[in-house]
């Protein structure tokens, strides 16, 4: 089928750019030639052994049932839905907070070194952080000297979303009509909605978890003629999943039940099986792993990370984030008292609940936005609350055990374009390995609350949701639940929620936000909520750039830039335009012939640095001889407002 093609096509280009960033690093020509070279030997190697890795159209006739499924409701929100993420993505540069502080300056970093480097900067995370998402924006930066096409990396994915999760439930026992109906609904959860669009990392993953099972479930089909293969691409795509955030290795223990009883396959092709192991060990966790080990002495790099990031108690870990989800995921999508709820929250909790979410969790667990973000939003209001009511809408057959009937599905699907989909064959996984399947996501959940003190977990845990959907839509009734009229005026209301959502996200408004916004706060001019609207409006819209008043007082053909911030201060201002000068941090406590000897003459300086290190910026100059020439403010955060910067010239 098409579809499976495309997963594929999908699955190879992630991991020939991801092979080819350690390659070429370690011959240090991480550059256009090195890319070209690279590229055109995979793509003659794909197209060698095309037939061998199942890359071969095979005809099919879902040319045809795609025109008749997308005229279905579902099915047609989600394409409208995909084409306005398409537009917002299109129309706006990338306002993504981690994308900005350090995942696309990683990517400039290596890209003007020639290779992969530990970087000297006290934002560690752009050390020892996975390199998924880097490796495949790195061609993209190198080639367009724009970061305005990452958002596809996020998109195309997101394509992929309704076909895969489909599929997997399908082949974990899900009703056909069960399965359809979620298919289009849990790609409209926010995080995955918000971030299709963007240049975030955490929900592109979810594509390689859901392949990884996807493939594994095709391997046990006995009649399938490429068995081998299918557990050759599960096996990519676990590689790749765990490749793209430390985070999601929990979800290799439901692969390793799926495949691992699969693994005497491997012989029947010795020679490819191991070729195809290797490239999976090198675009996983492992290398990162291994350099982390080398650089910070732990594999994880949690060691450099700040207080809260690794959760001391297991136990709160798993009530504690389990508390964050449910407030995540249950918030109203607009939520007016989300600032008074910040601020008093922490008041009137009960201390049972504070003291340890205090001790163990980072700062501000308690947050909550006015409007979903792609900074925190996990899947929602709207899907969470669906899921509920489908649950406890047949809260009697609970008692019952789940269904994991092996027969195949009757014909409760409806529609041509699904009818066509119940000839696939699902009934090939082992009982057991099905109940195993089921039950392993929320183990790896547990596992991941029990390790986690990240305040926004519900965004993290992303690539988890689809796996732990199945085990909750095998519940007994789901397929008479999903024909009520009731709940299907509650589905099409869910995925109409998510339209205000899209358009009104302050990093990629679909509305004239900022016009509007300034008439009414005229008009308004004592009314705090217009006013708090339009600066976080004000704020996103030079988010993709926050210092370029800063950038104007440098000279204007300085082809180094020394940059001394916080952790979470943004330098992307100074790499802009992509390809004409190189950012380089610098420590406070480095000396003044250190800064020299890395071709450092000016340096921008945020004044808050200075503070949070012990010193004043009096205190520095005077020690290292340099001189302030220019200041500015700027805001790269509404909640910390203007804050001063320093463009300060070294002495000779």
């Amino acid at each position: 089928m098409f579809f499976l093609l495309a997963v594929r096509i999908w699955l190879w280009i992630s991991v020939l750019a991801t092979a080819a960033g350690w390659i070429l690093s370690a011959f240090g020509q991480l550059n256009r030639a090195g890319y070209i070279i690279f590229f055109g030997l995979g793509a003659v190697f794909l197209f060698l052994f095309r037939k061998q890795l199942g890359l071969e159209l095979v005809s099919s006739s879902s040319s045809s049932s795609s025109s008749i499924r997308f005229r279905r409701p579902l099915p047609f929100l989600f394409l409208l839905l995909a084409v306005l993420i398409f537009i917002g993505g299109a129309l706006y540069p990338p306002s993504n907070h981690t994308a900005l502080s350090y995942r696309t300056p990683r990517v400039l970093n290596w890209l003007a070194e020639g290779h992969w480097y530990w970087i000297h900067t006290d934002n560690y995370r752009m050390n020892d952080r996975a390199c998924g998402i880097e490796w495949l924006s790195a061609p993209l930066l190198l080639f367009t000297k724009s970061d305005r096409t990452i958002f596809l990396l996020n998109w195309f994915p997101f394509l992929l979303l309704p076909g895969l999760i489909f599929s997997v439930c399908r082949h974990l026992g899900v009703k056909g009509r069960v399965a359809w109906c979620w298919m289009w609904l849990l790609p409209t959860g926010y995080s995955f909605l918000l971030q299709a669009g963007s240049a975030g990392n955490d929900t592109f993953p979810t594509v390689y978890a859901l392949a990884a099972i996807d493939f594994a479930c095709r391997a046990w089909n006995p009649n399938e003629p490429s068995r081998v293969q299918n557990l050759w691409y599960s096996g990519l795509a676990a590689a790749l999943l765990v490749g793209a955030k430390a985070s999601n290795l929990p979800l290799l223990l439901p692969w390793a039940v799926v495949s691992g009883p699969l693994i005497s396959l491997l012989k029947k092709r010795p020679i490819i099986s191991t070729a195809i192991i290797m490239v999976a060990l090198l675009v996983s966790f492992l290398p990162t792993a291994l350099l982390n080990i080398h650089y910070c002495h732990d594999w994880s790099g949690l060691n450099l990370e700040h207080k809260g990031m690794e959760m001391k108690n297991p136990i709160v870990g798993i009530w504690g984030n389990m508390f964050i989800f449910l407030l995540d995921n249950f918030v109203p999508p607009f939520f007016p008292l989300a600032g008074w709820w910040n601020k008093h929250a922490l008041t009137f909790l009960p201390q049972a609940i504070v003291a340890p979410m205090a001790a163990n969790f980072e700062a501000d667990w308690q947050f909550l936005g006015e409007l979903p973000t792609e900074d925190w939003s996990g899947i929602g209001f709207g899907i969470s609350l669906l899921l509920l009511i489908s649950v406890l809408a047949r809260f009697r057959f609970l008692s019952s055990s789940f269904s994991f009937s092996l027969a195949a599905p009757k014909s409760d699907v409806g529609g041509s374009s699904i009818r066509s989909m119940q000839r696939w064959r699902f009934s090939s996984l082992p009982p057991m390995i099905r109940r195993l399947a089921l039950l392993t996501p929320w183990l790896s959940l547990l596992a991941y609350c029990m390790k986690s003190g990240m305040v926004t977990g519900a965004r993290l845990i992303s690539p988890y949701y689809p796996l732990l959907l199945p085990a909750l839509l095998c519940l007994p009734g789901q397929s008479e639940i999903v024909h009520r009229r009731w709940w299907k005026i509650l589905a099409y209301g869910v995925v109409l929620l998510a339209f205000p959502v899209l358009v009104l996200t302050p990093g990629r408004p679909l509305w004239p936000a900022q016009t509007v916004l300034s008439r009414l706060c005229a008009s308004h001019p004592n009314n705090h909520a217009l006013s708090r609207a339009l600066a976080v409006y004000q704020v996103y819209s030079t988010r993709h750039d926050p210092l370029a008043k800063v950038r104007e007082l440098l000279p204007p053909d300085l082809k180094v830039v020394g940059f001394m911030g916080e952790g979470d201060d943004i330098d992307i201002s100074f790499w802009r335009p992509f390809g004409s000068r190189e950012v380089k941090h610098v420590l406070v406590e480095d000396s003044p012939k250190e800064i020299r000897a890395r071709g450092i003459q000016y340096l921008v300086a945020g004044n808050s640095n200075f503070g949070r290190r012990g010193i004043t910026l009096d205190a520095w100059l005077a020690r290292t001889g340099a001189q302030v020439i220019a200041s500015t403010t700027a805001t790269i955060r509404v909640a910390d407002g203007p804050r001063e910067w320093y463009v300060v010239k070294m002495p000779n």
